[in-house]
Formats: structure tokens, C-alpha cells, sequence
């Protein structure tokens, strides 16, 4: 019996500071090693920042007023044309109307297909605090009709279970991570002086809390002259520029906000970090993290991502917001000797390899989606009321 087919459909795959230019498309890679049809389609244009992977299939982007919400008419015909065969047509993201589109077409009368939508973190607290009125207006427009007609919902963490459940909506939710790609392993070495690395790794943007990490430094960097701060990532909004300044202001020495790095440069980065920092205010998943944790690095992250794991796992620290809880875990992660540090993260690459590889998050997504085409018992990774 072939499996399930599935088409997979958001705005974009060439935005690198993007978690889901990787993470769908690394699902997708995942599927296609596992036998399956699986196909990605995106808008051509929309935020090409020219790092991604920019796999599968790219329709234009239309022109007219509703070219500002990434609206691309050929990617619309696309899923009325999908929807005629038996396929889980699979949704990633809000707001813009490559999100719109596979709910159209799961609507019409002759529809064959089956529709699941990831919200991809974008119902979170903080997240619907940005352009707080315009999603207001999009939610009330189209949006909560599109979610409504949605056979299954994805999240990534129990977290966005609940995010999900805060928002009304009340459909089966397949609870499914992200994958995660291991790299290979590099022998780790101090930066030049035997200056050891925090590294923070993502975009650099308020929702991040990162002027708490640095604040937070400013607690901790006299007493460990052998360690310095590294934030890395695509700026937003001039966020790089204000954590220069209050870094100024609090005369820090040890400290650099960096712009992006991407592929090879963002792995040597990891390879020469000592630990990972994510002070993040709310993640649905956080990819930096199970990176990190991939390459043999511990992490401390901040209640706003879901990884709980960390502390179960022995390979990090799960801690609450603010300045001095992240100044006191750095004392204790940066006083720990250095073979500690290469036990912890040894145990949390371990862990990526056990619960977090893509063979057993397509197994997973391959039994979703035969559920939805075909019935019979949901898988246990879906979740009721």
C-alpha cells in the first residue's frame, strides 16, 4: 500500500533566520527518505533573505493590494487543484495567504484532500503582542475560519497544545517536535587566550529577551575574566543597535552582537561555544536549542521555550525570566569544570539522537497522516480534549 502523500505549503523557505526554512524542509527531505510524496510550495520573492534551502516549488507573487500579505493566485490554483486527490494538504504559519489557501480548498465540496495547520509558534503570548491590531483585524477577516477547517492541528510542544487550546480551537492536535540533523562531531577548543564562549544564536529581536541576557552579564563578567559573550543572528527592528548601546552603558568589555551566520560559519560557532544561552520570552519550539544540543553544547533556556528536558535530561538548565535567575545559572554553569560541561553536552546530543531524529518524527507525521486520509485508531502523538 503506498503511503500517504502530503503538500506542504507556507510563505517561505529562503528566510535562514526562519526556523521553518529548516524545519520544513528537513521534514519534507524526511518524508521523500521514507517513501513518501511530500512537496513544498512557496511564495518566490516573499522575505528571500538568499540563505535558505529553497526547495520545491515556487509560485509567483501577485501583484495589487493584497501583495503585502504575500498573496500569490498561482499558488491558490495549485491547491484547488490538489485538493481533487486523496493527499493531507499541511499548512505552516498565519497571517499571510499561502496560510489561507489550503483551507479554501479543504472546503469545497469535492475536496478529496485532508487539512492539518501548524500555527509554527505564531498563537503565542508574545508572538500576538507584535502588530497586535493587525492580526486582530486578519484573525476576525480569514484566519479563524481557516483554522477552523482544519481536520488535525500540529504543535510542537505541549506548550503550543495549550496555546492552541487558549485560542478556541478544539480539533485533534497531532504533538510532533521538530527534527533535528546531527552534526558531525568536532573536537572543542577555547577561543584564542583560553577565552571560553556563551553563545546565543537566533534573531535579534525584543520577543528574545535579550537585554536581559546582557544585563544579566553585566552580573557575572568581572568574576569570570576568562569567558565572553557571543550573540549572533539577523537584527530586527534596530534590535542590534540597542544592545550595543545598553552594553556601552553598562560597560561591558566582553561582549559582541554580531550579524547572522548561516550553514558552515553558524556550526563553527556552535563548535566553539562552551555553553548556549536562549533567554527567549516565548518559543514554541526553538531550534537553536536542539541545535545546540546537537553539537555537544549545554544549554540554559529561559521557561519561554518548551524544554523542560534540559534538566531531565542532565544536559542544561530550564530557569525562570529575568536578569539574576540567568546571572546565577551562569555562575553555576561557567564555575562547573570543564569536563562536566563536555558530560552534559555529550548526554543532550544523545538525547537529540534518541527523541529528536527526523527517521522518527516522519515515522510519526506518516501515521498522522494515514490516520486522516484512511481513519481507524489516531495515532498516539494526537491529543483530545
Amino acid at each position: 500500500m503506498p503511503g500517504p502523500a502530503s503538500v506542504h505549503f507556507l510563505a517561505s523557505v529562503r528566510d535562514p533566520g526562519a526556523g521553518p526554512s529548516y524545519s520544513v524542509v528537513g521534514l519534507a527531505a524526511a518524508l521523500r527518505r521514507a517513501g513518501l510524496d511530500a512537496d513544498i510550495h512557496s511564495v518566490a520573492g516573499w522575505r528571500d533573505a538568499g540563505g535558505g534551502a529553497g526547495e520545491g516549488v515556487s509560485h509567483p507573487l501577485g501583484t495589487g493590494p493584497m501583495r503585502r500579505f504575500c498573496a500569490s493566485p498561482a499558488m491558490r490554483r495549485f491547491a484547488f487543484d490538489a485538493s481533487h486527490r486523496p493527499v493531507v494538504l499541511h499548512s505552516h504559519g498565519l497571517w499571510l495567504m499561502p496560510n489561507r489557501y489550503p483551507a479554501e480548498a479543504r472546503r469545497r465540496a469535492e475536496s478529496k484532500a485532508r487539512l492539518i495547520h501548524a500555527p509554527r509558534g505564531m498563537l503565542g503570548a508574545e508572538a500576538l503582542r507584535i502588530s497586535r491590531r493587525k492580526k486582530q483585524l486578519v484573525w476576525h477577516w480569514w484566519q479563524r475560519a481557516a483554522l477552523a477547517a482544519a481536520d488535525c492541528l500540529h504543535a510542537t510542544a505541549p506548550s503550543e497544545y495549550e496555546e492552541i487550546r487558549a485560542a478556541g480551537l478544539r480539533q485533534p492536535v497531532a504533538v510532533i517536535p521538530n527534527g533535528i540533523d546531527l552534526p558531525e562531531r568536532v573536537r572543542r577548543q577555547a577561543g584564542a587566550g583560553g577565552v571560553k564562549e556563551v553563545l546565543s544564536l537566533g534573531r535579534v529581536h525584543p520577543k528574545k529577551g535579550l537585554d536581559r541576557l546582557v544585563r544579566a552579564w553585566a552580573l557575572v563578567e568581572t568574576e569570570f575574566p576568562d569567558w565572553r559573550l557571543r550573540i549572533v543572528g539577523p537584527a530586527e527592528e534596530g534590535h542590534d543597535e540597542a544592545l550595543r548601546r545598553l552594553a556601552a552603558e553598562l560597560g561591558l568589555t566582553r561582549v559582541s552582537i554580531e550579524g547572522p551566520a548561516y550553514g558552515a560559519e553558524k556550526q563553527a560557532a556552535l563548535a566553539g561555544a562552551a555553553l548556549f544561552a536562549l533567554p527567549t520570552l516565548n518559543e514554541n519550539f526553538a531550534m537553536t536549542v536542539a541545535e545546540a544540543l546537537a553539537a555537544e553544547v549545554p544549554v540554559i533556556a529561559t521557561k519561554g521555550a518548551p524544554w523542560r528536558g534540559l534538566v531531565e535530561e542532565r544536559c542544561g538548565w530550564w530557569i525562570d525570566h529575568g536578569p539574576e535567575p540567568l546571572a546565577a545559572t551562569f555562575r553555576a554553569a561557567m564555575a562547573l569544570p570543564e569536563a562536566e560541561r563536555r558530560a552534559m553536552g555529550a548526554r543532550g546530543r544523545a538525547w537529540m539522537a534518541r527523541d529528536f531524529s527526523w527517521a522518527r518524527i516522519a515515522g510519526e507525521f506518516e501515521a498522522v497522516y494515514r490516520w486522516m486520509l484512511e481513519g481507524g485508531a489516531p495515532p498516539d502523538c494526537v491529543w483530545f480534549d
